[in-house]
This record gives C-alpha cells, structure tokens and sequence, in this order.
C-alpha cells in the first residue's frame, strides 16, 4: 500500500471520535468482521489508526478505498463542511431518464479532460443522493487528498450542494462536470450558505414548511397574578397583540422549528417615490444594492423578531421570503420591484 494512502487512512481514523471508529470502520465495509474483532478499540486512538492500516495493508488498500472512508466520514459528520446551493436549468422542460453509470462517465471525462492530475469517487446513498469527492492536483503535483471539493447531487432534481475546496479556481470545473453529466445547460449559485447540510435540503424542497418534527410552539403563558392596579383593557390589549403576533409568525414561518440556514443573499431593485421638487430622488433610474443576511441561525433569528419586539409583525416579505424564493430562483431572477430579484452575486 502506497505511504501516502496509508497516512490519509491513519488521519482520517483519528478524526473520528474515539466511540464511533467501529461504526465508521463497519459502515466503510472494507474491512472483514474477523478484521474489526481483532481491533483494540479501548486503547489510545493513535494505536486504534495504526492498527487499521496494517490491516488496510493486509487488504492492499488504495486511494478509492481511503476516499470511500473520507466520503463515509464527511456523510456522518457533514456538519463539519460548508455547504453552498447551486441550481441548475434546462433549456427546455422536457424530461430525460437518469443513468447513474453515464452520469459518472461523463463527470470523470470532462474533469479528465480539463485536468489530468485529479481524484474522483463517487458513492450511492439509499435516498437518492449521489455524493461526489474531487482531489484536486497540477499539471506537476498529485492530487492534494487533503483539499478535496464535494457535490452532493440529487438525481432528476435541478439542485446540488457543494462544499469546495479552498482552491477557488477548481470550482468552475466542477461546476461544468456537473452540468455536462447531469444534461443541463446553466448553473447559478443560490447564495443560501450553511454548515447543515440538511437544512439546505428542507428549504430547496419545500420539506421544512411540512410539520416533518414532531414539535409544536408551547401556548402563550400568561402570569396568574396580576397586578391589582392594573387596567384590566390594557392587560387584554398585550394579550391580544401577543396571539397576533405568535399567528402571524407562524403563518410566515410555519410551526415546526427551523432549518439551519447561515447565510442568504440577494438583490434589490426598487423605485423611490418622492416629491418632485427634491431633485436627489426625482430619477427614473431605480434604486439597487446587496442584501446580506448572516447568522448562526438565520431563520430561528428572523422568527424571534417580532416575538421580541425589535421588528412589527407581520415581517416584511424581504426577511421572510428568503427560504420561500430558494425554489423558484430562475424564475424570479429577470422580475424587478420591490421584492429580491435573485441570490447570486454581482
């Protein structure tokens, strides 16, 4: 077994928390089960990975059987990567039947093409997603497999996840691999960013505004001591105005908890309306710039607004309508008015 698959094996191991290598290992199925009984897993992680590669050496392990560990890794611990959502578009709406083995084919050759010194695997998973590990190299240099890109890519969907590498400039091949091999023509970047992999999923499909969770909102809460010199009207008023806002919110946001999103992105393109004497605001041209949003976790941060008080409910459709536009992005790219115009960048 080559030295350099060997160290990859031992660090990928050691990322690993200690009471999840077996599960890792058994998923990674590479391994026989008389080979993981003879595995130590009470010692030191440091001895558990060199104990794994010796019986990887046994097996003549290669670089697509450590790629495989580090895909199987990255699927558990997705969390631990940066996810971006791309969408891509047809030139027509007709509809064409998937072929796993030509879509990979036809990945692996238009990379090849571009780049002779490149990695890549490809692993299925039971719901559909096709997930997509690129090491990328040189002209001069082996692939570097501590760098790799991602692409999580749901057949007969128009939308892929990537999580790319810090070589930014790999990003258009793999862009154009993707949009060869899966027969589309174009591909936007949504500019919905986070480290949940399947928070992007729910907003992309629709999935988060169906109670998919078994949780509802707690009821309002109302002390039952009440100040004796309190108006009894004005008591009823801020009760009243708190169900208001607890139904408006959940009309915006639905009543289950929120997908994870980090970052969100558009543009703006409205029309200022003024009075004509004032000759600063007296123009024909609209009015554009570029909406950032950026948060642990934008979407819980939105919906506690008006709860809070900082922010008069219902919200404006700007805060609530990112998750709710993801979907129909190529549609709402060429509309102009008051509402977001798209998530890509300038």
């Amino acid at each position: 077994m080559d030295e350099t698959v060997a160290e990859y094996i031992r660090r990928t191991v050691l990322k690993i928390p200690k009471d999840e290598i077996k599960m890792v290992l058994q998923k990674w199925d590479f391994l026989s089960e008389e080979q993981l009984q003879t595995l130590n897993f009470h010692q030191i992680k440091d001895n558990i990975s060199q104990e794994v590669v010796q019986l990887c050496e046994e097996n003549s392990a290669g670089i697509k059987q450590a790629a495989i560990l580090d895909i199987i890794y990255n699927h558990i611990y997705q969390n631990k990567r940066m996810w971006s959502v791309y969408q891509m578009k047809k030139s027509g709406e007709e509809l064409e039947t998937f072929d796993i083995i030509d879509f990979k084919k036809s990945f692996k050759r238009r990379l090849q093409s571009a780049l002779k010194n490149v990695t890549i695997t490809f692993k299925e998973y039971e719901d559909g997603a096709i997930w997509i590990r690129v090491a990328w190299g040189t002209p001069y240099k082996k692939p570097n497999q501590y760098k790799p890109s991602y692409v999580v890519y749901h057949s007969q969907t128009p939308y892929a996840f990537i999580s790319a590498s810090v070589l930014k400039s790999t990003l258009p091949l793999l862009c154009q691999a993707l949009i060869v091999a899966s027969n589309y023509h174009d591909i936007r970047e949504m500019e919905l960013r986070s480290h949940s992999l399947n928070s992007l999923k729910d907003i992309v499909f629709k999935r988060y505004s169906q109670n998919f969770q078994t949780h509802s909102p707690e009821p309002l809460q109302e002390q039952n001591v009440e100040p004796e010199s309190a108006d009894i009207r004005i008591v009823e008023e801020n009760r009243s105005d708190k169900e208001r806002i607890h139904r408006l919110n959940e009309e915006a946001f639905g009543t289950g908890p929120q997908p994870k999103l980090e970052f969100a992105q558009y543009r703006l393109e409205t029309m200022f309306k003024s009075d004509p004497k004032m000759e600063v605001l007296d123009r024909k041209e609209p009015f554009r710039c570029l909406v950032k949003f950026s948060s642990p976790h934008l979407l819980e941060s939105l919906k506690s607004l008006a709860p809070a008080g900082m922010a008069d409910a219902p919200l404006s459709p700007l805060l609530t309508c990112i998750p709710h536009k993801a979907r129909n992005y190529f549609k709402i790219r060429e509309k102009k008015g008051f509402f977001p115009e798209s998530f890509v960048s300038p």
